[in-house]
């Protein structure tokens, strides 16, 4: 199996993808609104993929956050709030906040569940600071490391509740860089012992089985490298402060904070201790140089991957998404109420 999870051009597989995916044999794939024009049709898609390799447990994922960050979109969608929405109600009522958070991720993951969707790239555990790049911003579940971790845990454990594994984000944190890692490479100069605080939602959660790196250059702990790129930075800090031992991905391995081809970047990211390498943009010469370059997977990589697989499976109950809504919206009425 190819240490890879690729992008899909339209909303069917063309010839071509099917039959270099098939050879190829990814370990899974992402779905962009470029792939989500209505329920039926990426229902098919889904199941397209599935029969493709034989496999009922794949990696099927999705950035689907709410706010900004929505693959799935209205009206064919529900529409979801960012995740300021829950930090702003755990100011006045923690609890509420948390119950809000979890109901919401659980009403989105029944909907991704529906469509075939197995995995969801969130929630952020990146700790907002007053020069956090808007590339975060509102997507943020605070600047309270352990408001971040609570409301995070919700997060999981209501996707969760509807069979689908979400994402440990962007591991060792986001929220000190001042640029969008998507158009240019940030560099965080913060002392090792003010990075402590960036690390700890990360720590909180580090028996889940799936996390995902940053692209960014943090000079205490490796002045030459982005995280995804940094043998130091992975084995170091993502598997030994913070003590993450699942499924380690790299962001978008096409995003401009990198150099080099794409098929070279991907080499480094697995060679610095990275899992499986994200590439986003569907382009069939990119991903055929990645298979060439990147071999198949280890066998740490795959028992990473089977827990992965393990995670996902049916909803937990009978209960409808509207119902889920309904909880959420109540809750977070509160913070009106309140001002």
């Amino acid at each position: 199996m190819t240490p890879a999870i690729f992008g899909i051009a339209g909303l069917e597989l063309t010839a071509e993808e099917r039959d270099f995916f098939r050879d190829a044999d990814p370990a899974g794939y992402i779905l962009f609104a470029r792939n989500c024009e209505n329920r039926e049709q990426l229902r098919r898609l889904t199941d397209d993929l599935r029969s493709l390799h034989g496999r009922d447990r794949l990696v099927v994922s999705i950035d689907q956050e709410g706010g900004r960050v929505v693959r799935m979109k209205p009206p064919e969608w529900p529409r979801y709030p960012a995740g300021e929405a829950f930090a702003r109600l755990f100011e006045i009522a923690p609890a509420s906040a948390i119950e809000a958070a979890r109901a919401n991720a659980e009403a989105m993951g029944r909907e991704l569940a529906l469509v075939g969707v197995s995995v969801d790239y969130h929630a952020p555990f990146d700790v907002r600071r007053p020069e956090t790049d808007n590339v975060i911003g509102d997507r943020a579940l605070g600047s309270d490391p352990m408001q971040v971790a609570a409301l995070g845990r919700a997060v999981l454990d209501g996707l969760g509740r509807a069979g689908v594994v979400g994402c440990l984000k962007h591991m060792p944190g986001h929220g000190r860089a001042t640029v969008d890692s998507h158009k240019e490479l940030p560099r965080v100069e913060a002392s090792v012992e003010d990075l402590e605080v960036d690390i700890v939602p990360f720590r909180t959660l580090s028996s889940h089985p799936l996390g995902m790196s940053a692209h960014i250059v943090f000079t205490a702990w490796d002045a030459d490298n982005p995280a995804t790129l940094s043998p130091k930075v992975v084995r170091d800090v993502i598997r030994g402060q913070i003590g993450f031992d699942g499924l380690l991905l790299t962001d978008d391995i096409d995003m401009q904070a990198l150099d080099g081809t794409i098929p070279e970047r991907a080499e480094r990211a697995l060679a610095a201790g990275c899992d499986i390498v994200l590439n986003c943009w569907a382009k069939l010469d990119d991903m055929a140089g990645i298979v060439e370059r990147c071999g198949t997977m280890s066998e740490a990589t795959s028992a990473r991957l089977d827990r992965v697989h393990a995670a996902m499976g049916e909803p937990a109950d009978a209960i409808e998404t509207t119902e889920l809504l309904a909880k959420r919206d109540a809750l977070l009425a509160l913070v009106e109420a309140a001002a």
